[in-house]
């Protein structure tokens, strides 16, 4: 058993656990558990610094979750949008495939909460049915392995995944989306970069919500990952409490930067049943954005989205950087508030037929070439700079 396998294995998630370690009560404890369990590991555990804090928040079960019952269970209509058992497909170039029920911590925000943990929702013995499903549909370039996180498979079964989508011709991107840095970087391992390189090309999509999970571990799971020719990019999510602060956002961004992480979304929460307590309003996520933008490198800004209720896709948010649009001008500000103004381009007005072949008769009577004066003033004028510059 390696080593990230037994710390799945010492993971806090009874109840008996959840009580004697949190302090929760028992009653509370099992409601919890019966709605969505708890998974902690060792490492994950380790990062937190005080009770409630970013970290705790994120990983332990709180009764806030029982007072929000209001809120979507498939708050992206994901199962609508399944043709077969464990496939998502709702972009026309890519799907999503549910290889896992199983992940490394089970965060309490997650917006599939209805099926992880649960092997009777994402099952293996159904994946024989979503190759199938890739393989029909040519218009399928790119493939997202999700779940459940895919690299909580051992490295044998994802090897298989890997190597059956690599003989189906028009599958040219796979992605694993995965939180494994973030939460069990132990689980990145020589034998599994050295697996991954087989395959390529692979892109990671990861989890990073806070600064304080950027530790020695992560950077250095993250740095094999790219080693190992895997570009690795950030999914966060805003959520108030965590990182709903400007200094807190700009921090996770540039460490992430720091260890060639890319940061790539940033999500508004979803409506999701139980997690209302994380949700911000739209507009604090557009005034972090707006304090970024321009005050870091364009490098560290992630594309602020929400990914629309129902099955929308996701939606991109920016600040009102455009004050007026007409058919002259459009009025920008700048990161500073400041005002600019940039023309319209408009095409120079075409002579009709009739007057172009007048010219074109008048310049064979007097011997003239047809090229328009205009034309002809043009490079003369162009001529003479080149030559007045040598």
């Amino acid at each position: 058993m390696e080593l990230w396998q037994k710390m799945i294995r010492n993971s806090i998630h009874t109840v008996d656990q959840l009580v004697e370690k949190f302090h929760i009560n028992k009653d509370v404890a099992e409601q919890l558990d019966e709605f969505f369990q708890a998974r902690i590991n060792p490492y994950y555990l380790s990062l937190i610094r005080y009770k409630g804090d970013p970290i705790w928040q994120q990983c332990v079960p709180h009764e806030e979750e029982l007072n929000d019952m209001d809120g979507f269970e498939d708050p992206l209509n994901e199962d609508a949008m399944s043709p077969v058992p464990n496939i998502t497909h709702r972009y026309p170039d890519r799907c999503l495939f549910l290889v896992t029920s199983q992940c490394g911590m089970y965060c309490r925000f997650c917006t599939r909460k209805r099926k992880v943990g649960d092997n009777g929702k994402i099952s293996m013995k159904q994946l024989e049915s979503a190759f199938k499903y890739i393989e029909e549909h040519t218009e399928i370039r790119d493939v997202i392995l999700s779940g459940g996180d895919p690299l909580m498979l051992t490295d044998v079964m994802l090897e298989k995944i890997l190597k059956r989508l690599r003989q189906i011709p028009h599958v040219e991107i796979i992605r694993l989306g995965t939180k494994m840095p973030c939460v069990l970087p132990q689980r990145i391992t020589p034998q599994l970069c050295d697996m991954i390189k087989k395959y390529h090309p692979i892109y990671v999509n990861t989890h990073f919500n806070h600064p304080w999970e950027i530790t020695e571990e992560s950077t250095k799971a993250c740095g094999m990952l790219i080693d190992a020719g895997c570009p690795v990019n950030n999914q966060a999510v805003l959520m108030r409490g965590i990182n709903d602060n400007a200094e807190v956002m700009k921090e996770l961004l540039l460490k992430l930067l720091k260890i060639r992480v890319r940061p790539y979304y940033l999500f508004m929460a979803d409506e999701t049943r139980g997690a209302s307590h994380f949700r911000t309003s739209v507009n604090e996520g557009l005034e972090i954005i707006d304090k970024l933008r321009g005050h870091v490198s364009g490098l560290a800004i992630p594309h602020f989205v929400i990914d629309a209720p129902g099955g929308g896709g996701k939606i991109p948010m920016l600040p009102k950087y455009v004050i007026h649009h007409d058919d002259d001008k459009i009025i920008l500000r700048n990161y500073k508030h400041e005002n600019y103004i940039y023309k319209e381009y408009k095409p120079l007005k075409e002579e009709n037929e009739d007057s172009k072949i007048e010219i074109e008769i008048s310049n064979k009577r007097n011997g003239k070439a047809t090229q328009p004066k205009k034309i002809k003033e043009r490079k003369i004028k162009t001529n003479e700079l080149i030559e007045s510059n040598g």
